[in-house]
C-alpha cells in the first residue's frame, strides 16, 4: 500500500524521473542505500522503485508509528521502526535481517537523519552510520545504492516553510529524479564497508543531480 500511494502522490506534487545503471538489478534479498535530504525523499524513492518492479520494506524512525493511520500501515505491511540511541536498535536490524531472508528489499538510511542546513539547496550524503555495515554483516545481502535529487524543493527548512513547500508543491512540480546505481558486494572491515556504501550513494547521488539539472532547465 506505501508504494501505491507513493506512485499516486508524488506525481501530484513534483516531476519524477527516473534512470539506472546498465546493470543496475533489484534482486530478492538486497539492500538500498539511498541519500536522507527531506522528509519526502522516501515517498520519491519507493515511487522510483516502484517503477521497477521493487516494493521494499523500509527502515524508518519509529515516531512515524505513533501517527494515527500510518502507524498501523506501516505495522500491517512489515516496515521497520528504528529506536535510534537505545537498545531497542539491535530489533530494528533482527528485523531487517529475517525480511532480507525472506526475499524482501530492505531499503535503508543509512545517515541516521536529515541535513541541518535550512535552504532547499542539494547537499551530498553524511557520514554513515553502523547498522548498514552490521546488516551486511550478518547477511552478505548485496547494496543498491540510490540517489534522489530535487526533493528539498518539495519540503526542506524549518517547519512552517516544510509545511508551506508541501502546500505549494502541487502548483509548482518540482523536478525530481532518482538514480539506481549497480549493486554492489561490500567487503573488508566494518569501516571499508561503511566508506564503500557511502561513496556508491555519493556517486548515485551526484548523477541525480545532474539529472536534476537537465530537467530543470527542460522545465
Amino acid at each position: 500500500m506505501l508504494s501505491r500511494i507513493a506512485d499516486l502522490l508524488v506525481p501530484a506534487v513534483g516531476r519524477l524521473s527516473l534512470t539506472t545503471d546498465p546493470s543496475a538489478e533489484l534482486a530478492p534479498g538486497s539492500i538500498i542505500a539511498a541519500n536522507h535530504t527531506s522528509l519526502a525523499d522516501p515517498a520519491v524513492v519507493i515511487a522510483a522503485l516502484r517503477r521497477l518492479g521493487g516494493e521494499p520494506v523500509v527502515m524508518a524512525a519509529a515516531g512515524l508509528w505513533r501517527v494515527p493511520v500510518l502507524g498501523r500501515a506501516l505495522a500491517r505491511e512489515g516496515h521497520i521502526p528504528v529506536v535510534r540511541g537505545e537498545r531497542r536498535a539491535a530489533a530494528a536490524l533482527d528485523s531487517a535481517v529475517d525480511a532480507l531472508e525472506r526475499g524482501r528489499l530492505v531499503l535503508i538510511y543509512a545517515e541516521g537523519g536529515l541535513p541541518h542546513r535550512r535552504d532547499a539547496a542539494e547537499t551530498p550524503p553524511g557520514p554513515f552510520r553502523s547498522g548498514l555495515s552490521r546488516l551486511v554483516e550478518r547477511t552478505g545481502a548485496p547494496l543498491v545504492p540510490v540517489g534522489q535529487a530535487g526533493a528539498r524543493r518539495v519540503t526542506s527548512g524549518r517547519a512552517v516553510k516544510q509545511l508551506a513547500g508541501l502546500v505549494t508543491a502541487p502548483v509548482r512540480r518540482p523536478a525530481l529524479h532518482v538514480h539506481v546505481g549497480a549493486p554492489l558486494e561490500l567487503t573488508g572491515d566494518h569501516a571499508a564497508r561503511t566508506a564503500g556504501a557511502r561513496a556508491a550513494v555519493t556517486t548515485a547521488w551526484r548523477t541525480a543531480v545532474t539529472h536534476l539539472g537537465d530537467a530543470a532547465r527542460r522545465a
